[in-house]
């Protein structure tokens, strides 16, 4: 049984062109629910009913797992059996009467304009890696992209001239993202006083940020540079690098910015997944209309 998830995350990559990371969220919840089959003395996935996979469910939920990450499961069980079904190591689907729980959905936080403001201006330029935090933090809030995408950026990605760059998405999708002129800015001080005195050691690394060493700076140096700077900044909310693409994302609608045009600078494949922040907007003007009407 192994072998057949062996197979299926195989054709994630080669067939459907999945990011590591989203490979990786399936090969957790396959191996989880194998792990269950195992215990459950089941043998072949020809012995998988519809009985199994809810006995399995319902395991989930009395280990107080959310109904988002019990709907995730659902939809990796799904499309493995269907996987299972088209290579004909089973003649039926037991998935086809699962039902996915009604997810919550949560709006993501959000800094205001004066908080983000506040970020921005807290690292110290005059110090090297002072200038190349206020970089990071001018590209991610400027342009929204994910800490994936961010650390992943090149020297070659970058097109400061006609104020875009490139990057490759979910999927390995990619896509042009227009960069304002501060931060355009912050990027060639940081290219021209910084970069060099870090990468002395290493002057071949192509990747844009890089840490102390002149190597490619990781997601979690970004968590924990970032932790560090909100401290700080003295901003008593949870941030992560993901609230600065969700603040970004908010405040161009709030300026008036369309949802497909929001779409396409985030890269959501699915403009469903960047309706969540139209409730976030609904809620400020419901927040605003509070406090400043007089008959609220």
């Amino acid at each position: 049984m192994q072998e057949q998830i062996t197979d299926y995350l195989h054709y994630l990559t080669i067939e459907r062109g999945l990011s590591e990371n989203t490979k990786k969220s399936y090969q957790r919840d396959l191996l989880q629910y194998l792990a269950f089959l195992e215990q459950s003395k089941i043998t072949a996935w020809q012995e998988v009913d519809r009985f199994t996979v809810v006995s399995f469910l319902q395991t989930l939920k009395e280990d107080n797992r959310s109904n988002a990450t019990i709907a995730r499961m659902i939809t990796s069980l799904r499309r493995f059996h269907q996987f299972l079904r088209q290579e004909r190591y089973t003649d039926h689907d037991p998935m086809q009467h699962i039902d996915s729980p009604k997810k919550q959905q949560k709006l993501p936080d959000t800094l205001s304009l004066n908080e983000v403001e506040q970020l921005l201006q807290t690292p110290d330029t005059k110090q090297t890696l002072g200038l190349r935090d206020r970089a990071i933090l001018e590209v991610m809030y400027a342009t929204g992209l994910r800490v994936s995408e961010l650390v992943n950026l090149k020297l070659n990605d970058l097109h400061l001239e006609m104020g875009l760059l490139q990057t490759l998405g979910k999927g390995d999708k990619e896509r042009i993202v227009p960069l304002g002129d501060i931060a355009i800015k912050w990027v060639q001080r940081y290219l021209s006083e910084a970069r060099p005195y870090l990468t002395r050691k290493n002057p071949e690394e192509a990747y844009l940020f890089v840490n102390n060493h002149g190597t490619k700076l990781s997601r979690q140096g970004i968590w924990k540079n970032l932790k560090r700077i909100v401290q700080m900044a003295g901003i008593y909310k949870t941030v992560t690098p993901h609230t600065l693409r969700h603040s970004f994302a908010t405040h161009l609608l709030e300026n008036g910015a369309d949802l497909r045009t929001v779409q396409e600078l985030l890269g959501h494949a699915d403009i469903s997944t960047t309706q969540i922040y139209t409730h976030i907007t609904k809620k400020r003007m419901t927040d605003v209309y509070k406090q400043y009407f007089p008959r609220a």
